[in-house]
């Protein structure tokens, strides 16, 4: 009991140092903090008009409906969007102290202290986790600001249901960030990967560009994609409400159906429609298997070099 007492003290200890050393590295803390808001100001100013017109195109009588609803159903779009990249994009950012550590020699510095492996593998993990959540829920508060101003739909429990999923996401883009960074070993090599993950996972997630949109060999290859159901929880708690708004409002069911599959409130693998629940059991068993591998990966490594 009392080494268990003693490494969530060093688990708590490490985490709380590499916490402290990213936010004093001003570079790497504004530039996760301020993609998530810029790519959310690029989504208002310049894709609007765009989505509004997917909806005139997808949905036949959308002049008889509130023109708040209409523009509350588009922002929520972009919010849930912005959300699930920058749940992953932020990720990588905020590991940039574990590559840094190699770099540094900080690493070799601290492996020879008495904390165990686990500590160290935690420690990073728990860090960038935290980290990420904060600037995500940051970038989830000023998303739900927008919303409002644009037209609210969303009930109390989709918009718990949306904090929830921002941290599952989070995790998730931690999990996966972890076992990727682990491999790098120069600051500039993080760099090139964050960059090409900005640039490229909202695509192949499905946040960028409607999965429904694709061919169905396409699509459903994305599904494949455990980030994908990290997009699709998303989606399901930000647009739910507005269905039920337009339908309230006198637009058919069909129509709405047709226009929330459109915009991936729903998502189809193999043309089956994936339950909710579905996509949470993927989401957390992801993380469980990618953080399982991290750790191995660590016990792995360490081992090699000792012998």
């Amino acid at each position: 009991m009392t080494d268990i007492k003693t490494e969530l003290r060093q688990v708590c200890a490490f985490t709380a140092r590499n916490i402290k050393v990213f936010f004093k590295d001003k570079g790497s803390f504004i530039a996760a903090f301020i993609a998530p808001l810029v790519l959310m100001v690029l989504y208002a100013l310049f894709l609007h008009k765009v989505f509004l017109q997917s909806f005139d195109a997808m949905l036949e009588g959308a002049a008889a409906l509130d023109a708040k609803t209409v523009n509350g159903l588009v922002a929520s779009y972009e919010v849930s969007s912005v959300l699930s990249v920058c749940c992953t994009t932020v990720a990588f950012v905020a590991n940039m102290n574990m590559v840094s550590d190699k770099v540094s020699g900080a690493r070799n510095d601290i492996t020879v202290t008495p904390a165990k492996g686990r500590v160290i593998v935690l420690g990073y993990y728990f860090a960038t986790a935290i980290v990420t959540i904060c600037i995500c829920l940051i970038t989830t508060a000023v998303g739900f600001c927008y919303i409002a101003g644009m037209g609210w739909s969303m009930s109390v429990g989709e918009t718990f249901a949306v904090i929830l999923d921002v941290i599952l996401a989070s995790l998730f883009g931690t999990a996966l960030s972890s076992v990727v960074c682990y491999f790098l070993k120069s600051n500039g090599a993080i760099n090139a990967v964050s960059t090409i993950v900005s640039s490229i996972y909202g695509f192949i997630c499905g946040a960028y560009y409607p999965i429904s949109q694709f061919s169905s060999g396409m699509a459903n290859t994305i599904m494949c994609l455990p980030g994908t159901y990290c997009t699709g929880i998303f989606r399901t708690h930000f647009l739910s409400g507005y269905g039920t708004s337009m339908i309230e409002q006198g637009i058919p069911e069909t129509a709405v159906n047709g226009l929330l599959d459109g915009f991936d409130a729903r998502f189809y693998f193999f043309d089956n429609l994936v339950p909710q629940w579905v996509m949470y059991v993927v989401v957390i068993c992801s993380i469980a298997a990618l953080v399982a591998a991290f750790v191995a990966i660590n016990k792995l490594c360490k081992n090699r070099d000792k012998n």
